[in-house]
């Protein structure tokens, strides 16, 4: 384990057609979607790649792929477990804590502006503030870190919603939860998403 003891967790859905990215699947259609999720998949482990004195984790949806391009001697993979989002999510910062870790963040995999320097930036925020929270432009999070589980931010969430990150940002106040806050930044749900980063659109 390393020395400060972080842990990146990455949740990813396994990349299966009509199973990933739904919404643009809607729009492009289920070949094509999954094309850009496998994009999306690889820039997102490319970047976390990057993150210094971290162990990072893969944390997939359905089963752990042994023979995928995610390089196990830097990824450990693990499988997600739960019923909802929010259930899951918890189960996981549960997991790494009980493992030893003291310092976590949860990202995923549809965020091209997510860098290894704004993970970073969260570990570092943590050191003098509860929760590290990224907002996005959909009203989500991009990421979300904490020292300790903090389960009332998992339970009865309005989730793949635009109320997310209010409601989360209510209960951490509530709490008397010390907050910091990244940068605010774009995922990729949609064509105009997809058209907004750059990527292709054909």
């Amino acid at each position: 384990m390393f020395p400060e003891e972080r842990a990146v967790i990455i949740f990813i859905k396994n990349p299966e057609k009509g199973k990933v990215k739904t919404r643009l699947a809607k729009e492009m259609g289920e070949e094509k979607a999954l094309e850009i999720y496998i994009r999306l998949l690889r820039m997102t482990i490319k970047n976390t790649s990057g993150v210094r004195n971290a162990h990072l984790q893969a944390w997939y949806s359905d089963f752990a792929d042994p023979d995928d391009f995610i390089d196990p001697s830097l990824f450990k993979k693990r499988v997600q477990c739960g019923g909802g989002l929010g259930e899951r999510m918890r189960n996981a910062f549960k997991t790494v804590f009980e493992e030893g870790y003291t310092k976590a963040v949860i990202i995923g995999s549809d965020c091209p502006y997510l860098t290894s320097v704004l993970i970073e930036n969260a570990f570092t925020a943590l050191e003098k503030h509860t929760l590290v929270v990224g907002p996005a432009l959909d009203g989500g999070y991009y990421l979300l870190g904490m020292k300790q589980l903090h389960e009332e931010l998992f339970r009865d969430m309005p989730w793949s919603t635009r109320g997310v990150l209010k409601a989360t940002l209510k209960r951490a106040e509530r709490s008397g939860y010390s907050v910091a806050l990244l940068p605010e930044l774009g995922d990729i749900d949609t064509k105009e998403d997809l058209e907004r980063w750059g990527g292709y659109a054909e």
